[in-house]
């Protein structure tokens, strides 16, 4: 057994990575400051309606990436399920991504889907050439109609700033489809874990060469014990703020509970201003293999994260990109140190990505491994 690691996060991102390398012979420590597993995906029965609720919002996996879906099934039994969106606001409620469906139901219309692209290409604002914004950028693809209803409000409570201040850049490839095709993701596989990401995460920790302490958060003078260190933490908060904050936002939950079922679909967007939360999701949909006479919706808030807030997404503004730079050369004399998953990362990572990017820090620092090895092996067997 070689010196072992210490992995700080029991999420996705430490999970995936302290398997692979256990398999290959590397020990390792997982730390979480919480006093559960599995991170942000963290799922645990509620109380009153014995619903499997994800508590840190849904989380619905998918990916086309075979790999990555060879991984967690060899954790997992998974369950088939189709995400599908709907939107509600003061013009009623509508099918998501915006869809054939959407564009009838929205303008009234009964168009195939030859007239539908024609239908929108007359609205889009062609005047922008080069969209400046994420506002211009929906404007010039979708039309103003499409854009105020389902992007503009709804943008705006997520991010806290109008989709003016936001980057064109986030918006590569326009939501729209000319069929009725309302499965969210355009991904091979898509499901639930049978177990819950709980069950999940702690099937993949389950190796002799993994130990895990709960309630444990991460202190500087931990490093000087173990060969490596993987943080998947905030890289502000790793050194101690030295160059400022950056922008994050975390989300706070209201819980409804009744009989029955309460809003009929999984994942309801709300996006009216007039509403102060973003979304709201049925999570006995994300079990359909189960039955429960109750149900639990949960609605989402979207804030700025500050204090001792939990991060969900980080913002990725001018000015957070701008702190970013500013802490890079701190990562790059931080020898011993590798960050990993989303906040690590400080970019925006679905489940895939995570598991993905795990998989191959996995790789890389094993082949450097064993070249540090080798290397060794040849300097203490060549002569003086």
């Amino acid at each position: 057994m070689q010196q072992r690691v210490l992995i700080v996060g029991a999420g996705l991102a430490g999970s995936v990575l302290a398997r692979c390398l256990a398999e290959a012979g590397v020990p390792s420590l997982v730390i979480d400051s919480r006093e559960h597993p599995a991170g942000m995906c963290y799922s645990s029965r509620d109380e009153e309606t014995g619903v499997e609720v994800h508590r840190f919002g849904p989380h619905i996996f998918h990916t086309s990436n075979e790999r990555v879906w060879a991984f967690v099934n060899r954790f997992a039994h998974w369950v088939p399920w189709v995400n599908r969106v709907h939107a509600t606001n003061a013009k009623g409620v509508f099918s998501m991504p915006i869809n054939l469906h959407t564009i009838n139901q929205l303008f009234g219309q009964r168009l195939n889907p030859a007239q539908a692209r024609e239908f929108i290409a007359s609205k889009q604002d062609k005047s922008i050439v080069n969209p400046a914004n994420a506002e211009e950028q929906l404007l010039r693809f979708v039309g103003r109609e499409i854009y105020e209803t389902f992007f503009r409000d709804y943008t705006t409570k997520q991010w806290g700033v109008s989709p003016r201040e936001l980057s064109a850049d986030i918006i590569k490839r326009i939501p729209i489809r000319f069929n009725y095709d309302d499965n969210y993701y355009n991904d091979i596989y898509q499901g639930f874990p049978q177990e819950g990401y709980t069950g999940l995460v702690q099937n993949i920790l389950a190796h002799e060469a993994i130990s895990v302490q709960l309630n444990t958060p991460y202190e500087a003078a931990m490093k000087g014990e173990f060969s490596h260190v993987f943080y998947s933490g905030p890289p502000d908060a790793y050194f101690q703020f030295a160059c400022g904050r950056l922008g994050y936002r975390t989300v706070d939950f209201r819980y409804e509970r009744g009989e029955g079922e309460l809003q009929g679909c999984g994942c309801l967007n709300y996006t009216d201003m007039s509403v102060p939360f973003t979304r709201a999701h049925e999570h006995k949909y994300f079990s359909p293999w189960e039955k429960h006479d109750k149900s639990v919706v949960l609605y989402e808030y979207s804030r700025e994260a500050s204090g001792d807030d939990a991060p969900y997404y980080p913002k990725r503004m001018p000015a957070d990109l701008a702190g970013l730079r500013a802490y890079l050369p701190l990562v790059e004399a931080e020898h011993g140190v590798s960050f990993i998953g989303r906040l690590g990362c400080y970019r925006y990572m679905d489940m895939h990505h995570v598991i993905a990017s795990s998989l191959d820090y996995a790789e890389h620092f094993l082949a450097y491994r064993a070249e540090k090895v080798e290397k060794l092996r040849s300097m203490a067997t060549d002569p003086l």
